[in-house]
């Protein structure tokens, strides 16, 4: 059985990577913008256990574990703001966050 090339892994990391900025940058729904973050750290994850594997190393593995760590709280904390700013919209747009002038 032959083990998967780290060209792949790269490859496929760098395409969830730019979907990722494609989706935070076109998109204005900030859920979207949510998703499209924790794929572009989903991207870094891949290839830190690619690179992990490849060089046989654990260090790899232990960043993606704090990078799911953040990635949570990160997902847990933008919600509950999403949640709390846009909670009488019935409509929701990042470009409406700047009419908030308080």
């Amino acid at each position: 059985m032959m083990p998967v090339p780290l060209g792949h892994y790269i490859g496929l990391a760098s395409v969830l990577f730019f979907i990722g900025v494609t989706g935070v940058i076109v998109r204005r729904n900030p859920l979207v913008m949510l998703m499209s973050i924790e794929l572009m750290f989903n991207a870094a994850n891949l290839l830190f256990i690619a690179f992990a594997r490849a060089w046989l190393a654990n260090a790899g593995q232990v960043f993606a574990f704090l990078v799911i760590t953040v990635a949570a709280a990160e997902a847990a904390i933008g919600l509950a703001i999403i949640v709390a700013t846009f909670r009488p919209e019935k409509y929701v747009d990042v470009d409406d966050v700047r009419a908030l002038h308080g």
